[in-house]
């Protein structure tokens, strides 16, 4: 488990059903004893024979069986888009066609609502490489959380750089998220290698570490801590550069964790070029397994609101598409998923597989 900078984490709870059938024998009825008379006087004065009792026979009955019945089922959350990028919508359940490790599969449930609740979770570069532009991204990025995030919707704000820190936990409040996104500042480590971890009492621990910047960290512990135990349409959004350095877990991890998580991921390119390397192979692999997207902005703030705008608008134009697995093996392999539809010129943006859960 990675340790990361905590602030203001409450407790979450996630409650889980399932699917109950009772059986049990019906007991025979015991043959009645005649009634015998009794003398209790009522208030008139006369003796009424007591009447028939009923028998307690439940200390004779045999435990109730249970039946647990689990059905495992894929959902997964698309857009469509034309060959010039534009959306499509109003398409239908009979438009689709959905295939696990080559084998088609059946279509059960099907959505296409586009005011379904969202669960999002927003991190930010503060390493070196965004001194120029952090400015601009928490001016930006306060502006795009305070038009996507409704009532019905949860956000949460971690910036990244030698650490890995939650600045505000679960919200619908963009107020807070504006705010925490105001707090965010550049940390680069200073001049040394030995930096800090929030120690249990006051102060820091210092641990000799090369300075870095744990963006892997970073989408590993949202997904994982964050975003797993959320169900319905989920979904992270990276600002940096795609570069990283030193973090415990592997852009495999990350992009697992995020798969596990059913997570789509967006990574919005943002630097300084001019002094900074990126890592735009790396940030498309992430993006592309996960069903989301790179966009490059650079350090131009029309392409930033643009990008939020673009992000905004395909998270509120999603399809859904689910299925039973004709696969039932509880053995948590990863399996492929082929989502596509059936007019070839439309392109699907959606995730390219899933890890089936272990018994």
């Amino acid at each position: 488990m990675l340790n990361w900078k905590r602030i203001r984490v409450p407790a979450l709870t996630l409650l889980t059903g399932c699917l109950l059938g009772c059986s049990g024998l019906q007991a025979q009825r015991p043959p009645q004893e005649p009634p015998k008379a009794s003398n209790a006087p009522t208030d008139d004065g006369y003796s009424v024979p007591e009447g028939p009792r009923l028998q307690d026979r439940t200390a004779q009955r045999k435990p109730i069986a249970t039946l647990k019945v689990e059905v495992q089922v894929v959902t997964v959350y698309f857009n469509v888009k034309d060959k010039r990028g534009a959306l499509i919508p109003n398409l239908k359940k009979e438009d689709f066609q959905v295939a696990e490790d080559g084998k088609p599969q059946t279509i059960k449930y099907f959505a296409a609502e586009s005011n379904q609740p969202l669960t999002l979770g927003l991190l930010i570069d503060t390493s070196g490489s965004q001194r120029r532009v952090l400015p601009m991204e928490q001016l930006v990025g306060s502006a795009f959380l305070n038009d996507v995030v409704t009532s019905k919707d949860l956000a949460f704000l971690i910036n990244f750089d030698i650490h890995v820190s939650l600045l505000q936990d679960y919200t619908s409040d963009a107020g807070r998220l504006r705010s925490a996104m105001l707090q965010t500042e550049i940390n680069d480590g200073g001049g040394s290698g030995a930096v800090g971890i929030a120690g249990a009492g006051q102060g820091t621990i210092p641990v000799m570490r090369p300075k870095g910047t744990l963006l892997y960290d970073a989408v590993y512990l949202a997904a994982n801590e964050k975003l797993r135990q959320q169900s319905g349409r989920k979904a992270l959004i990276l600002l940096t550069d795609g570069g990283d350095y030193g973090s415990e877990e592997t852009l495999a991890n990350a992009i697992a964790a995020a798969q596990q998580s059913e997570v789509i991921v967006y990574v919005i390119m943002i630097a300084d070029r001019g002094s900074f390397p990126s890592g735009d192979s790396e940030m498309h692999k992430l993006a592309e397994q996960t069903g989301g997207r790179v966009i490059d902005v650079g350090d131009n703030e029309k392409k930033l609101r643009r990008a939020f705008d673009e992000i905004s608008t395909e998270l509120r134009s999603q399809y859904m598409v689910g299925y039973v697995p004709a696969n039932t093996a509880l053995d948590g392999k990863y399996r492929k998923l082929e989502l596509k539809a059936k007019q070839p010129e439309y392109k699907i943006q959606a995730r390219k597989g899933y890890f089936a859960p272990k018994e």
